[in-house]
């Protein structure tokens, strides 16, 4: 991950934040929301600042609302990163929490999911979280659909690889998934017919826009609410 900008705008953590609880799942300490009793649901997988930043599980908390059991897993284990320490910079921070490492505990939280009897799974990344997402998105195994929200790390080969509908959303002002990459990511959807894919880049905005936003701000939470509606019209369409 190069470049600050994945770093811009760092959110308050806030582990009281959502209308949902704390609890563990295969291994990891999860924001959970809605019913469990759900058969469907959603997995959010953070950005670098982790699962305590309330926009997070404000959205967690609004898709779980339309009826998908939300489960927002803390893959950093207490240790999101903090752009205030000086002595660890993103580069030293990205070593010990490798998205791999991410994409074999989700694949752990899933699995459990299965045993408490949900039978459809899809998954949303944000920028860190999405090369976790498109990861699992190589089977029909772990996911059944996945959306990447403003990527890191994510390859053309990465989405080459993709064997489920996927959603790529995109920001206009982003150094590290910029347009031309995201349009290649398109192009080589476009090349597999037999996967969906939905590929859309925000005019305006800014990589984090979907999460890191300022509620005070209407332009900004006018764009990120259009962003979640996607994603969640994504999901209702293919966790069903």
């Amino acid at each position: 991950m190069s470049g600050p900008q994945c770093c811009e705008n760092p959110p308050t953590l806030n582990p009281g934040s959502g209308a949902g609880l704390v609890e563990e799942i295969g291994g990891s300490k999860s924001y959970f929301s809605g019913s469990s009793d759900s058969k469907l649901a959603v997995l959010f997988i953070s950005d670098v600042y982790g699962y305590e930043a309330p926009n997070l599980r404000k959205l967690a908390d609004k898709v779980a609302a339309a009826g998908f059991y939300s489960v927002v897993p803390d893959f950093l284990h207490g240790e999101p990163y903090n752009p205030q320490n000086t002595e660890r910079p993103i580069q030293a921070w990205i070593k010990d929490h490798g998205p791999d490492k991410g994409c074999e505990e989700a694949k752990l939280v899933i699995e459990t999911l299965k045993q408490k009897g949900i039978s459809k799974i899809g998954a949303v990344g944000f920028c860190w979280g999405a090369k976790v997402v498109v990861q699992l998105a190589q089977s029909d195994e772990y996911i059944q659909a996945g959306a990447l929200l403003h990527p890191s790390f994510v390859t053309v080969d990465d989405i080459k690889g993709v064997n489920v509908p996927i959603a790529v959303l995109g920001a206009e002002i982003d150094h590290l998934s910029p347009p031309e990459l995201v349009k290649q990511f398109e192009e080589a959807l476009n090349a597999k017919p037999e996967v969906d894919g939905f590929v859309k880049i925000f005019p305006g905005v800014s990589h984090g826009w979907t999460v890191r936003y300022d509620p005070e701000d209407a332009a900004a939470v006018k764009a990120a609410e259009e962003a979640h509606q996607d994603m969640l019209g994504w999901f209702q369409k293919y966790i069903n």
